[in-house]
C-alpha cells in the first residue's frame, strides 16, 4: 500500500477578499499562515514524513509547503515547482469580487464559472497585464500552452499527465510525497483518482490547509482517503469554501 498527502494552500489575500484569483500571485493572510502551521502540526502528530514535495508556481502554495515542512523539520527535502499544478486560470474574472459578480450575473452563473467541469469563464486577451506570457516564471513554457481562461477539464488536461509522468512513478518507487497545490488542481486530481462523474464535481469542496491522505493499492487505485482534522474543523472549512461567491 502507498500513501500520498494532498494539501490545498492556506487562505490567501484574495480568498479573504472573496476575489477570483487563478494564476494571480497573491500571498497568504495571517490566517493562511496559521492554517499551514496547523497542517504541518497535524502531519507531524500523525507520524508523517516526506521525501519529496510537489507544488506549483504560486507563492500561496509554495509558502504553505514551506511552513508545513518547517513544522516537520523537513525544510531540506526537494521541492519541485510545476506550473502544471497551478490553480485554474479564471480568465477575465481574475481580481473581480465573487459576490459582486453573483449580484450582477446571478449566483448560479458564478457557481458554474467557479465549479463546473467544462464551462470556461470569459477569457483574457494576450494584451492583458495578467496574461501569463508577461510573467518570467512561465518564460520557458510554449505560448500555446499558456491559458487565457480555463475550465476544470482544461486543468485536468495538464494535471493528470503531470501526475502520470512525474508523481506516480515516484510513488511506486517508494517515495513519501506531499502535493501542496491549489483548490482546482487538487479537485482535478481527486476527480481522476476517485472517478468522480462530471455532474458531481461541482459539489466537491476541498478545504484550505487540511491534509487529505490517500491510501493507494499497488496500481495506485485508491483504497480509502481521509482528512487529518476533527469533524468540526473540517465542516467549518468546507462551509467557508462553499459560501465563497454567494451574494451578500
Amino acid at each position: 500500500m502507498y500513501k500520498i498527502v494532498l494539501l490545498r494552500h492556506g487562505q490567501s489575500e484574495w480568498n479573504a477578499e472573496n476575489r477570483f484569483t487563478g494564476w494571480t500571485d497573491v500571498g497568504l493572510t495571517e490566517k493562511g499562515v496559521s492554517e499551514a502551521q496547523r497542517a504541518g502540526n497535524a502531519l507531524k502528530e500523525a507520524g508523517f514524513t516526506f521525501d519529496l514535495v510537489y507544488t506549483n508556481k504560486l507563492r500561496r502554495a509554495i509558502k504553505t509547503a514551506w511552513i508545513s515542512l518547517e513544522a516537520l523539520n523537513l525544510e531540506w527535502i526537494p521541492v519541485v515547482k510545476a506550473w502544471e499544478l497551478n490553480e485554474r486560470h479564471y480568465g477575465a474574472l481574475q481580481g473581480l469580487n465573487k459576490s459582486e459578480m453573483a449580484q450582477k450575473y446571478g449566483e448560479e452563473q458564478v457557481h458554474i464559472w467557479r465549479r463546473s467541469f467544462d464551462v470556461r469563464p470569459p477569457a483574457l486577451t494576450s494584451e492583458s497585464p495578467m496574461y501569463p506570457g508577461n510573467d518570467p516564471r512561465y518564460a520557458d513554457i510554449p505560448k500555446d500552452k499558456l491559458p487565457l481562461t480555463e475550465c476544470l477539464e482544461d486543468v485536468m488536461n495538464r494535471v493528470i499527465p503531470y501526475w502520470t509522468q512525474h508523481i506516480a512513478p515516484r510513488i511506486t518507487e517508494g517515495k513519501q510525497i506531499l502535493v501542496a497545490a491549489s483548490g482546482n488542481s487538487l479537485r482535478s486530481l481527486v476527480k481522476y483518482l476517485d472517478n468522480v462523474p462530471n455532474e458531481e464535481i461541482m459539489e466537491l469542496n476541498i478545504p484550505t490547509a487540511i491534509p487529505l491522505v490517500y491510501e493507494l493499492d499497488e496500481h495506485l487505485v485508491p483504497i480509502k482517503h481521509y482528512y487529518l482534522a476533527d469533524e468540526q474543523t473540517l465542516a467549518k472549512s468546507i462551509a467557508e469554501v462553499k459560501n465563497q461567491g454567494k451574494a451578500k
